[in-house]
């Protein structure tokens, strides 16, 4: 794979990171993260704090700027309320959005168990990709827990569909994504990407999200991506990117497999399968959680 133009403030995890996604054992992390930073839509400062969190607890947020009681929401299937141009969870009506880019860096580097403090509606987006969340966990360190983890053996496939789009599971010997994209804009056109999960951290999670000059204006009108800059997106204009250079050639199809990852999380345990995209959709990666989690429902 390509050499991406920038290096981790830590030195290379992927060691440690294959020893914890390949332990039997459910893992938190040793010490508390902080992060502070904008979220893309609302355009607000939000802080959070991720602590180690009891086994068989799973991911959690718990939205620590509301008066009384916080309430806990899930970073589970049952939890999602809906899904423009990111992934908001819901549960008894507290909100969290834009969780995506975060839960992949968790659930990518084998952190099962973590409490999400957050002072705000949304998630930061920070630097556009999960880089900076897996800089954080890796500097935390993991801590083993007593308990085994689950295992999801997929049986049969699975796939979700709309036009030519689609989203697919099919049984594999180890976890690996891939990801096709295709679109009009020269700079970008079809690309497509495949990781095995222990690659996540090295290959996937600094690609950054991405947008269209010509659609800024429109979506802000509509109350959307406030937050949104040429220092936390790329940006696609009619004569190519406005602000790169790109980290790699493919940084596009890599963020659309980032978010795959951040999404197929919400199962709460990654199936023993190979996962399929093409021009797919956080609607049609949530979709066919929702399969995956509920088969016998369809």
């Amino acid at each position: 794979m390509e050499d991406a133009p920038f290096s981790y403030s830590v030195s290379d995890p992927t060691a440690q990171i294959v020893s914890v996604l390949q332990s039997p054992f459910q893992h938190t992390l040793n010490t508390c993260i902080e992060q502070s930073g904008i979220g893309l839509h609302t355009g607000e400062t939000v802080d959070v704090r991720i602590h180690p969190a009891p086994v068989n607890t799973g991911r959690y947020f718990v939205r620590t700027d509301l008066e009384g009681s916080p309430a806990i929401v899930p970073a589970r299937i049952e939890s999602l309320h809906q899904t423009v141009l990111s992934t908001e969870l819901t549960c008894g009506g507290t909100t969290v959005r834009t969780v995506e880019h975060l839960l992949a860096a968790l659930a990518g580097l084998g952190v099962d168990n973590a409490r999400i403090e957050i002072n705000g509606p949304e998630t930061p987006l920070l630097d556009g990709s999960a880089q900076e969340w897996v800089e954080a966990i890796v500097r935390a360190g993991w801590e083993a827990q007593s308990t085994e983890r689950s295992k999801f053996e997929l049986e049969h496939p699975a796939i979700v569909q709309q036009g030519d789009a689609f989203v697919m599971a099919v049984p594999a010997e180890q976890i690996q994504f891939t990801y096709g994209i295709d679109f009009p804009h020269p700079a970008i056109g079809q690309q497509w990407q495949s990781i095995n999960l222990e690659e996540f951290a090295m290959e996937i999670a600094p690609a950054r999200t991405f947008g269209f000059a010509e659609s800024v204006e429109k979506l802000r009108a509509s109350g959307l991506i406030k937050g949104g800059s040429l220092d936390n997106a790329l940006v696609c204009g009619t004569q190519g990117w406005i602000n790169p250079p790109l980290r790699y050639p493919n940084e596009p199809a890599r963020h659309k497999l980032l978010d795959l990852v951040g999404d197929l999380s919400l199962l709460g345990i990654f199936p023993k399968a190979h996962i399929v995209a093409y021009k797919g959709s956080h609607s049609l990666h949530t979709q066919l959680v929702r399969r995956l989690a509920h088969p016998t429902a369809q």
